[in-house]
């Protein structure tokens, strides 16, 4: 990274935010100097770590930071004391306790999850260098959390009241980008009609998904924003699982419209009637409710046909009129949340929220042993050698495994890092050896430090360059500075310090490497199977599930497959189209679950076990084809139903699931039997 050339290319922005972030930190600084605090570079450290270019997300994370701190000094206040003449054992727990945050930190896929990493490694870093003297560990604990503190509250009001840059255009953005998917899709869908699906409707349900997962995670920030935005948190959460539940809609009418051409040859004439129709009405400037629309919709399963064809039309029907009807309540929550940014009273709202996001349990219990087994190994090398700095490899280590655990192979990040901060070392020196000791007061103080951490401040503020300059600063220079007493350090202790630290992360790159890593087509076969031990439990469920939790579920890992599978050799389609027919799949099986009282008792009980041992047997071994088997208990019970006294929405709702059922486990099946319906 070549610092020096690229100076011209910052942007206003990133210009406001290194001076912002500086000018926290110096105010940290200058509070824990007065407040006569041995270790005021670690004030500096924390203004640094919570800075971020939106408000919202610096009160957020000063929050959890702050939380995380109390809870990991108060952890190290317990253990170090009990087991402080038992280094064996205390380097033991300290190791488990780290594990033990990063598995829950993992499986809390929110911001919120910071409290449980930083619990986990905070004890870590004032445990270890008191292993040796438990004595000073209550000042040194309290200490800590004092200049943590003073650094956290310099940082929340720079951040909040200079300049503050609210949440507002990032969220609103991602949110009409999100409608603006959708409506895409839904226009491709109705000018395509189904002739297939190309390259458009592909790019289509690939874009929708990741902008959903992107948008509930940054949404979570909404709550602590500085403006008006922060009231309208639940229509915008609402309006997440609107649009959520939007995706196996589209999905299911494109399959269905693609069914009925494939038997009737063509589109029918009042099909493509109602797909012009819907489509004038979403282009509509001021959209109004759907309402002129549905009898138009209605009259489409009221057509003559035979059964395969009426079953094809009443599931079209079905899945049009809520596909509208969720359109319409998208906009109107839209509105809503411009009107709330006005400054009107909000309405209340329940929202699914983060907790429905996947989680790996069995991976997050993997990372969380991988990281007790190199803080291990580095606290075994330490007490094994008596070396003075051994405390700050193991540190290091425990850092860095919490730091980069939630990618697939952590190794090539921690390699990153530890690159990077290999690169401060002369500056670190610099700073440490020659300019600090040099300094007389404050402001001379902020003179020296002015370059260097402007500079790294207007990296940081870059997403391509984010890692480089966090781990120059906060690795390397903002860590050495923390570590060290600026007044007498030595050129011995520098090295030493510097080797603990370049032997840590050696440490956790190896171990990590060996047990941790993983290939992104093995993480992607976890999270299919994932989807399918799901399907299995929601078939063989007594009752169906009381909201839409497994839509969400489904986008958020739709989403995280996308990622995951880059090769373009078409296993990206496949892997994603497999992930929709699933989240379809899903959808049936509750509305199949929700009609149950108005079925065939004993042969939905058979159909739903038949599928429940399915999706059972696929998610614990190789996939296998479906059940021959299925096949006929799905077209007895859709016969039966069709033939059944229309009653209610629910008759309606269990055709559309049956159908969708027949299409999405059986898509190279043959039609119905044909004949007039009775």
């Amino acid at each position: 990274m070549t610092l020096l050339p690229a100076l011209p290319r910052f942007t206003r922005g990133e210009f406001v935010f290194s001076l912002k972030s500086f000018g926290a930190a110096m105010l940290a600084m200058y509070c824990a100097s007065r407040a006569g605090l041995p270790r005021p570079f670690w004030a500096l450290l924390t203004a640094y770590v919570v800075a971020n270019p939106l408000a919202g997300a610096v009160r957020s994370k000063a929050i959890y930071r702050f939380l995380g701190t109390l809870l990991g000094c108060t952890a190290t206040l317990l253990l170090v004391p009990a087991l402080s003449s038992a280094p064996e054992l205390l380097t033991l727990a300290l190791a488990l306790w780290v594990g033990t945050c990063l598995f829950f930190s993992l499986l809390d896929r929110s911001p919120a999850s910071y409290v449980f990493m930083l619990a986990g490694y905070t004890a870590a870093l004032i445990g270890f260098p008191s292993v040796q003297t438990p004595q000073t560990l209550f000042d040194t604990a309290t200490l800590r959390v004092e200049e943590i503190w003073i650094g956290i509250v310099c940082a929340t009001l720079v951040h909040s009241i200079v300049l503050p840059q609210s949440l507002a255009p990032s969220v609103l953005g991602l949110l009409d980008n999100t409608l603006r998917d959708a409506r895409r899709w839904l226009a491709d869908l109705l000018r395509q009609g189904g002739q297939g699906a190309g390259q458009a409707l592909d790019l289509d349900r690939r874009r929708l998904a990741a902008d959903i997962t992107q948008l509930r995670l940054l949404s979570t920030h909404v709550p602590f924003d500085t403006t008006h935005l922060r009231w309208t948190a639940g229509a915008i959460g609402a309006m997440q699982d609107r649009v959520a539940a939007l995706t196996p809609l589209l999905s299911a009418v494109e399959d269905r419209l693609h069914a009925l051409e494939q038997d009737a040859g063509a589109l029918p004439a009042d099909v493509t009637e109602v797909l012009a129709r819907i489509g004038s009405w979403l282009q509509a400037p001021h959209q109004a409710q759907p309402t002129p629309l549905r009898p138009a919709i209605d009259a489409l399963a009221e057509a003559p046909a035979s059964d395969w064809q009426r079953a094809l039309r009443i599931a079209l029907a079905c899945r049009l009129g809520e596909l509208v009807d969720g359109w319409a309540a998208c906009t109107a929550l839209r509105q809503e949340i411009d009107a709330g940014l006005q400054g009107a009273a909000p309405a209340r709202h329940q929202a699914l929220g983060h907790r429905v996001l996947h989680r790996d349990v069995g991976m997050a219990l993997w990372s969380g042993a991988a990281a007790v087994l190199v803080v291990c190994l580095c606290s075994a090398f330490w007490i094994l050698t008596g070396w003075p700095s051994g405390s700050v490899a193991t540190m290091m280590a425990a850092v860095l495994c919490c730091f980069f655990a939630t990618m697939d192979d952590p190794a090539p990040a921690i390699n990153a890092f530890m690159k990077y901060t290999l690169w401060s070392i002369p500056l670190s020196a610099l700073y440490v050896l020659v300019l600090l000791p040099l300094v007389q007061d404050f402001g001379m103080l902020v003179l020296i430090c002015a370059p260097a951490f402007l500079v790294l401040g207007c990296y940081m503020a870059r997403p391509s360059t984010f890692l480089a300059a966090m781990a120059m600063l906060m690795g390397g220079l903002g860590g050495t500075l923390a570590m060290h007493d600026t007044g007498n350090a030595d050129i011995v202790g520098f090295l030493n310090a510097t080797l603990a630290q370049t032997l840590g992360a050696v440490a956790a790159a190896r171990i990590t490497g060996l047990m941790r890593s993983v290939g992104t087509d093995w993480s992607a076969r976890r999270i299919q199977r994932a989807i399918w031990r799901e399907l299995g439990e929601m078939a063989a469920a007594p009752r169906a599930p009381q909201d839409d939790g497994y839509t969400v579920r489904v986008l958020d890992r739709i989403g995280l497959l996308a990622l995951r599978i880059t090769h373009a050799d078409g296993r990206k389609d496949a892997t994603t189209n497999d992930a929709l027919r699933d989240l379809r799949v899903g959808k049936d099986i509750v509305t199949l679950q929700q009609a149950r009282a108005h079925l065939p008792a004993a042969a939905t009980a058979q159909l739903l076990g038949g599928i429940a041992g399915f999706f059972g047997a696929r998610s614990s071994g190789p996939a296998a084809p479906v059940p021959a088997a299925l096949l006929p208990a799905l077209d007895d019970t859709l016969q039966a139903t069709l033939a059944a006294p229309r009653a209610g929405a629910e008759w309606p709702a269990a055709v559309a699931a049956l159908v969708g059922l027949r299409r999405n486990l059986f898509p190279g099946a043959e039609p119905l039997a044909q004949g007039a319906t009775p």
